[in-house]
């Protein structure tokens, strides 16, 4: 293999080694101007999407533990990666594959177990990282507070009873 194509792979060995999930996408017919657009919402989903040509991500893939890909790899391929919540990055996939139909989600990769297209259109239907944690939170604290509402009536509802003694005594 040429030196550039070892730098490449290493560079690509980095980048999925520091990503804990990777969704491989066909965006042939895409025009640049698109790309540019797609690399933005990734940006702001906490993702980046890199052009990589086949073989030497088969490698970096291979180099990386993740498996052979080569029966996967065919036709003009990009690879999102991020550090962040897949689930936004798989969003903003479905989103701009909507808008614009040359967009082709192909599979992906979280935690070294293989998604297909409609595992990763589930990622993409799940609410976002921060909105679970505020329902789960939700969760949590609807009982506390129906415990101090619980406590706290009947010392409310005597303060009210004293209340209305004092003031007909007046």
């Amino acid at each position: 293999m040429r030196a550039e194509k070892k730098l490449l792979t290493g560079e690509y060995v980095a980048r999925l080694n520091a990503s804990p999930f990777f969704i491989v996408v066909g965006y042939q017919g895409l025009k640049v101007a698109h790309l540019s657009e797609l690399r933005k919402r990734l940006t702001q989903a906490g993702a980046e999407v890199h052009v990589v040509k086949n073989t030497v991500f088969s490698v970096a893939a291979k180099e990386a533990g993740i498996g052979e890909l080569n029966g996967s790899l065919a036709g003009q391929l990009a690879v999102v990666t991020g550090k962040k919540d897949i689930s936004a990055a798989a969003k903003a996939l479905k989103n701009f594959a909507a808008e614009f139909d040359k967009l082709k989600l192909k599979f992906g990769y979280l935690n070294n177990q293989r998604l297909e297209v409609a595992s990763i259109v589930a990622l993409a239907d799940l609410p976002s990282l921060d909105v679970l944690r505020a329902k789960l939170l939700g969760l949590l604290n609807a009982p506390a507070t129906k415990l101090v509402t619980l406590i706290n009536t009947p010392a409310s509802q005597l303060a009210q009873v004293i209340k209305a003694k004092a003031e007909k005594a007046e």
